[in-house]
């Protein structure tokens, strides 16, 4: 009995001690304080306000531009535009995924992951075994994976070459300025949720849950369907695959299928954090807003019509600091006919690099030629999901920083143009940023602390 009650008296101090504060309002205790780590192969931007669409011209007197002046929160960029042999690893990461998916029907306990050992827990649908290789060879799997390469009919010199129709990647987001988005045919009610967008919601939030399916391969034949009277067939042939260029911009990618590489980015890290115990998930990677383009181009440098800070395309050698195209009909006074290697030319003072020239980039946003008047002047942004039955020009995304085959002009960091979400072009790539959570990259959470310390 005196065992019983001096166990109750230890949980009754535990508890007083441990979860209330003392009767004193402490939050949740014991919570591990977080850092955000710098994203590899990333620079960090800090927050600011800068004005943006300020240029040097305005070729088409289209105004475009209609300068204001505008707040970005700190995010993470990355250094470079997105390689040919980072956009593979997806490729590679698809390809394997469906192969796995395939095998699981014959050898399950191989490919497949369907209960948590270490709980009992069922998983339904079953869970992508990584650890296990895929054996491409052997006897079984060799006959279950026929199906993802080209028939017969469809091979080039009887080479067997996996069936790139097939690379489809599947993913689900939530539209969450769906569920926020104000129904004006409900106002006048008293109930601040009938104002929004919610009465399915508030019963099922799966009304805002959307579905993709993406092919993510790029599309080669670009280099021929952008330019038919040129012999571009080298590039067509080897440009994606082979290593000589696993280090230059890849290009031939849609504004969808670089948002799906970003969904990946983010999921690929998540999946590796939640098997460290503890370890917090990340803020997703995606495309940039143009606002924050257009700042971390300017690299601190405001009013100025290029990364580098100057109004000149050269420096005081002569040099050129972009792969743009000078002259009529020469592109190579720059160093480079077509793009070339990332990072070549000298980075801004933020550390990017191409931020001008090489391969122009998409961003997250819709194109609009007013968009300056009715975005926000903090974290601008102008998003709309273009469904595939829309007219084209609900497609339009915009598209930043020029390319090789490009005038000066579109090299400005405030210049803007356009394709559509579901277009591919050669001289269009991309590079993804990521949120940063706090307010700056020198602030301390755990500085707060000592406010409960006494």
């Amino acid at each position: 009995m005196k065992k019983v009650l001096l166990y109750l008296a230890i949980i009754v101090l535990l508890g007083s001690c441990g979860s209330s504060g003392n009767g004193e309002l402490v939050g949740v205790q014991n919570r591990k304080p977080y850092y955000q780590p710098t994203p590899y192969g990333m620079a960090y931007i800090p927050l600011g306000s800068y004005t943006m669409g300020v240029g040097e011209q305005d070729v088409a007197y289209s105004q475009l531009y209609q300068p204001k002046t505008v707040t970005v929160a700190a995010f993470y960029m990355d250094e470079t535009e997105i390689t040919n042999n980072e956009y593979r690893q997806f490729v590679y990461w698809v390809r394997d995924s469906i192969a796995r998916v395939l095998l699981g029907e014959i050898l399950p306990e191989d490919y497949l992951v369907e209960e948590n050992r270490r709980t009992g827990e069922i998983y339904d649908p079953p869970f992508l075994n990584w650890d296990t290789r895929i054996d491409w060879f052997g006897e079984e799997e060799k006959e279950v994976l026929e199906e993802m390469y080209l028939p017969e009919n469809e091979r080039y010199f009887r080479r067997k070459e996996i069936d790139t129709r097939k690379l489809n990647y599947e993913y689900y987001w939530v539209d969450i300025r769906e569920a926020a988005r104000k129904d004006f045919s409900q106002e006048g009610k008293q109930d601040a949720a009938s104002l929004a967008n919610r009465p399915q919601g508030l019963q099922d939030r799966s009304v805002y849950v959307r579905k993709e399916v993406i092919n993510v391969y790029p599309d080669t034949l670009v280099w021929l369907f952008d330019y038919s009277y040129s012999f571009n067939e080298p590039l067509t042939q080897k440009y994606f695959w082979h290593p000589a260029y696993d280090n230059y911009p890849v290009v031939g990618i849609n504004w969808q299928q670089a948002r799906a590489f970003c969904v990946w980015r983010t999921q690929l890290k998540n999946k590796y954090l939640a098997r460290k115990k503890g370890e917090a998930s990340i803020h997703d990677f995606r495309l940039p807003t143009e606002a924050e383009w257009e700042w971390a181009a300017r690299g601190g440098h405001d009013f100025n019509p290029y990364p580098w800070g100057g109004p000149y395309t050269r420096n005081d050698k002569g040099c050129f600091l972009g792969n743009f195209k000078p002259l009529r009909g020469n592109y190579t006074d720059d160093g480079g006919a077509t793009p070339i290697i990332v990072a070549h030319y000298p980075p801004n003072d933020w550390g990017l690099y191409d931020m001008s020239g090489n391969v122009a980039e998409w961003t997250a946003d819709a194109f609009d030629e007013s968009s300056y008047n009715f975005t926000w002047d903090l974290n601008p942004h102008y998003q709309y999901n273009a469904d595939v039955n829309d007219p084209p020009v609900l497609k339009r995304k915009v598209v930043r920083g020029g390319s090789w085959k490009d005038i000066e002009y579109y090299m400005e960091v405030a210049t803007r143009t356009y394709e559509y979400q579901d277009t591919a072009k050669s001289f269009i790539g991309f590079r993804c940023v990521q949120p940063f959570l706090g307010r700056q990259k020198d602030d301390n959470p755990a500085k707060a602390s000592h406010i409960y310390k006494k």
